[in-house]
């Protein structure tokens, strides 16, 4: 069975990125938005272990591009994209399993069914907010992040209608981040 997955950091106010698309209000950021690894995970291992393919949108992709070391070794990624080539990915990431995908998210997904494919995670807010509206999503974990950006691009969007979620647990770590889970009730 595909299970559509998020795994997501927010600023205490609902903010994945600022409004240019700049990562550095994440701890360990790098002075030029790049998150350099820490001493903590917040489970992102074990929740990648159960993960087969990536799927994130085109401005998510530019903004983890040039990540060192890759955060996605050994896992297929498929940037959703109307714009984006394959001839638009980076060799050494094609070769690393990264793909273009035209979408809309609903074809892909029968796709990812079809091919029996278990874990995907998604991510980007874009694509998060694609996958909700279309009623894909079966996982949602959100570690905040505290602090406060003020302004920038939202997790969240306009939905058409609730969707009720029903929390699996919290985790709090040393670095004072929050992380909740949580699984879509149908």
């Amino acid at each position: 069975m595909t299970t559509f997955r998020v795994f997501i950091a927010t600023s205490l106010d609902g903010f994945i990125a600022r409004p240019d698309g700049r990562l550095d209000w994440l701890p360990g950021a790098t002075p030029d938005g790049v998150p350099a690894p820490s001493g903590e995970d917040h489970g992102f291992g074990a929740f990648m272990a159960g993960v087969e393919v990536v799927v994130m949108g085109r401005a998510t992709f530019g903004a983890v591009r040039d990540f060192s070391p890759w955060p996605y070794a050994g896992t297929r990624l498929l940037v959703l994209s109307r714009t984006l080539t394959g001839a638009d990915i980076p060799e050494d990431l094609r070769r690393e399993g990264v793909e273009v995908h035209p979408g809309p998210v609903e074809v892909l997904a029968a796709e990812l069914r079809e091919q029996g494919v278990g874990g995907v995670y998604v991510d980007g807010g874009q694509t998060v907010q694609a996958f909700l509206r279309a009623g894909l999503l079966d996982e949602l974990t959100v570690t905040r992040v505290p602090v406060l950006l003020g302004e920038g691009i939202p997790l969240f969007g306009p939905l058409g209608g609730d969707v009720w979620w029903v929390h699996q647990g919290t985790q709090a770590f040393p670095s004072g981040l929050v992380q909740d889970s949580y699984r879509v009730r149908r």
